[in-house]
């Protein structure tokens, strides 16, 4: 069978590797995933969404049209409890410039400086879109349940793994192999449950 191509719209690397890591683990040989890196003359997508669904689905079908090939976006993004499910849709630009996880990291600690352990509960959500040239779409959403600590640790991962202790785990999930990871994340679940899709319509 033939590889196809899909392209994930994204610059982030470390979300390209992510999904190419978890495709290539369902369907190993079938899907090439190529990430905007290799479209340099797309534009960027405003996320004027109020919902993960509704920013991932702007972002695919976006570059499904500018690129004339099958698109999958994801929107992803961290909900804490104590803060009434902030900094949700707004988590890569929490600190006020998009994709600067220091500072994101930062200010999250500062919000929850007087916020004592079992009030600190927290999950990432990710929900992924795939678009098609002939119009059809489908989405799926994915949550990863933990709480946040009260200092970074771990290199591993990006955004906030570092503060994220996922639940029954004594370790930031910035500590965790990509592949432990891979199999209880938000991004993993999700694109477990929108994999099936891929396959079928591509």
């Amino acid at each position: 069978m033939a590889m196809k191509d899909l392209v994930l719209a994204t610059r982030n690397k470390g979300k390209i590797e992510e999904f190419r890591r978890i495709l290539d683990d369902l369907a190993p040989g079938s899907i090439r995933l190529l990430g905007l890196d290799k479209f340099p003359e797309t534009s960027d997508v405003d996320e004027t969404g109020e919902t993960f669904e509704e920013n991932a689905l702007l972002k695919a079908r976006s570059i499904c049209a500018e690129t004339g090939l099958p698109a999958i976006a994801d929107d992803s993004g961290l909900c804490v409890e104590a803060l009434y499910g902030a900094p949700g849709i707004f988590s890569a630009r929490f600190a006020g410039t998009h994709g600067d996880d220091a500072a994101n990291n930062a200010k999250l600690l500062q919000e929850l400086i007087h916020v004592p352990d079992g009030k600190r509960t927290a999950y990432f959500i990710c929900v992924t879109a795939l678009v098609l040239p002939d119009g059809r779409e489908v989405t799926r959403e994915g949550r990863f349940y933990g709480s946040i600590r009260h200092e970074t640790i771990g290199k591993n991962g990006f955004g906030y793994d570092p503060l994220f202790q996922p639940d029954g785990l004594t370790i930031s999930s910035a500590q965790m192999s990509a592949s432990e990871k891979d199999a209880i994340s938000h991004r993993g679940k999700s694109l477990r449950e929108i994999a099936p899709f891929v396959l079928e319509m591509l």
